[in-house]
């Protein structure tokens, strides 16, 4: 608990700021969430810089720094590429999912970008079977920053923690 009366105690705008930093960020990982569970993967890949990276890795490869993730797209034309793809030539069986985001933490860099990392869970209801399934765990490692509009990902780094991958990983998490 910080205390109020240290000489480094933050002061009372620096909190403020803080809060409503943090605030801003959940709002995004809530639109992001919406986006991807109402597969409206246009609008999620419009969330990204022009040159924002996106990854999907184990954390076995992430730990020994191998770039190499189930999805890796290195700008937007590649997100949206893949988001092209998935609405309108990809062939998979009728799903829903579900994103569950929490345990945020933000710091604002230097340079004013911001600095992230949020849990998540991906829950999968399979039209043709009654339950729902986790279908990843993991956490999002991000760097924002702000264009007109507000908040865009420079980069996210979705890291799964989940030793087996459904085999439909349609949808990207």
């Amino acid at each position: 608990m910080l205390n109020p009366t240290s000489a480094n105690a933050p002061s009372r705008e620096d909190l403020i700021d803080a809060l409503l930093l943090k605030a801003e960020v959940e709002a995004f990982n809530e639109a992001y969430a919406s986006a991807l569970d109402q597969q409206r993967l246009a609008d999620w890949a419009e969330m990204f810089t022009v040159n924002g990276f996106y990854n999907i890795i184990s954390r076995e490869n992430y730990d020994r720094k191998l770039p190499v993730g189930l999805i890796y797209c290195e700008n937007r034309g590649m997100i949206r590429d893949r988001a092209f793809a998935l609405e309108k030539t990809a062939m998979f069986a009728p799903r829903y999912l579900r994103h569950m985001v929490g345990n945020l933490k933000v710091a604002e860099a230097e340079d004013g970008s911001v600095d992230a990392t949020a849990n998540y869970v991906v829950f999968q209801v399979l039209f043709d079977r009654p339950d729902a399934t986790i279908h990843q765990v993991g956490r999002y490692i991000d760097r924002f920053v702000r264009e007109e509009g507000g908040l865009k990902l420079a980069s996210r780094i979705c890291v799964y923690d989940s030793l087996l991958i459904d085999n439909a990983l349609c949808i990207p998490v």
